[in-house]
């Protein structure tokens, strides 16, 4: 079997990972560079790996797997972010800027994340039917955020939404793909430079005075670092905004129980990131040892796939996966990872979705699909998993 898959269908995985959990939950599997890989598919054995120290997350190091050609090239020239780190070094950079991602400074953003919802909503209502949610909701809300949390000027966020696009596309040439890494190094490198000479109250400016004052000021970490967030802030986010939106337009029932208790709507984000998990195979390892999981023996070097959505439609954990179920309590989902490298920005996430789902479904009661879902038009050429547009009315 040769991963990663395209999904035939928007709402579940592809059909060939129910096989493979059923048949071999950890598999040999053929990567798109001809190379091979094991391929793990139930949700304890993904726990249980990501938890694994001896599974390392440096995407340079030899074996370490990978879904599109030219991919190890890009990382081993990448810059040093935390995603790529292994202890002894990830414990440091992690919690650097953990402070800026608590659930208390999520609380402090959640008027300004209100008022941005709100604006791209205004702008919405007050112009044509119908409309398309991408552009006038789901991309514009977490690139604000995200922009304005980094201290990043959003009149330059086609730039880096355009770049970063490409970097993360697994069908896009390898040339472009190190032009879209470079023009984003040069934009961010610029940008830092800036707020060195003049910190601002922003996260980079916060890292700068941090650092500096401890000594341990780098630049080319803190471009990574940048370059990560900036990434990974609003592609997601923007993807899960449109997928959910079609997903309750879609499950009248749970919709109408969403409007009736908003108190509902922490539970029904759980249930759609675990539903969706668009990040499928983005988390990837390779075996630092011989390490023995589930009862197969993965040698040192071997590369590791994590396939998430396949451990969140398990049905030893989650009884009816296919169903859509906002009292679920899906918690425990892989959506955002697990372990060390867990999403540092999963609380800022979560915000984000209950702000966009409550305003969208209060303000826009009559709020339905333009075209039929069959008509829309998907994207699954990268590690996240999306939509192009979605034409709604009301």
């Amino acid at each position: 079997m040769t991963l990663p898959i395209p999904r035939a269908c928007p709402y579940a995985p592809p059909g060939e990972y129910e096989q493979l959990r059923e048949e071999a939950p950890i598999a040999r599997v053929t990567l798109p560079t001809g190379a091979t890989a094991w391929a793990v598919s139930r949700h304890e054995d993904i726990r249980t790996l990501l938890a694994d120290p001896r599974f390392s997350s440096d995407r340079g190091a030899p074996g370490f797997p990978a879904l599109s050609e030219g991919a190890q090239e890009l990382a081993a020239k990448a810059l040093p972010t935390m995603i790529s780190m292994d202890p002894p070094e990830h414990g440091p950079a992690r919690r650097s800027v953990l402070g800026e991602f608590t659930v208390r400074r999520m609380r402090a953003l959640q008027p300004r994340i209100q008022q941005i919802v709100d604006e791209c909503l205004d702008a919405m209502l007050a112009g044509p039917r119908p409309a398309d949610l991408v552009t006038a909701l789901s991309l514009p809300v977490p690139s604000l955020v995200i922009c304005e949390q980094l201290g990043v000027p959003y009149a330059d966020h086609e730039f880096f939404q355009r770049h970063s696009s490409q970097l993360i596309s697994r069908t896009a040439a390898v040339p472009k793909k190190v032009h879209a890494r470079d023009e984003l190094h040069a934009y961010l490198e610029s940008l830092i430079a800036d707020k060195e000479r003049e910190p601002t109250d922003d996260l980079l400016g916060r890292q700068i005075l941090k650092h500096r004052e401890a000594c341990t000021y780098d630049r080319e970490e803190l471009i990574g670092l940048a370059f990560l967030l900036l990434i990974a802030g609003h592609e997601t986010t923007a993807n899960m905004i449109s997928l959910g939106t079609m997903a309750l337009l879609e499950h009248p029932d749970e919709l109408a129980a969403l409007r009736a208790d908003p108190a509902r709507t922490p539970a029904a984000v759980e249930e759609l990131l675990r539903s969706f998990t668009i990040a499928d195979a983005a988390v990837s390892r390779v075996a630092a040892a011989d390490v023995e999981l589930g009862g197969v023996l993965i040698r040192k070097g071997e590369g590791v796939l994590v396939l998430s959505n396949a451990g969140n439609h398990d049905p030893a954990v989650y009884p009816r996966p296919d169903e859509l179920d906002i009292e679920r309590g899906a918690r425990n989902h892989l959506a955002f990872g697990f372990g060390a490298h867990q999403c540092l920005g999963q609380n800022l996430a979560r915000m984000e979705l209950q702000i966009v789902f409550d305003t969208l479904f209060r303000r826009v009661p009559g709020l339905k699909l333009a075209a039929p879902v069959e008509k829309l038009a998907f994207k699954d050429d990268s590690t996240v998993y999306g939509i192009y547009e979605l034409p709604v009315s009301w």
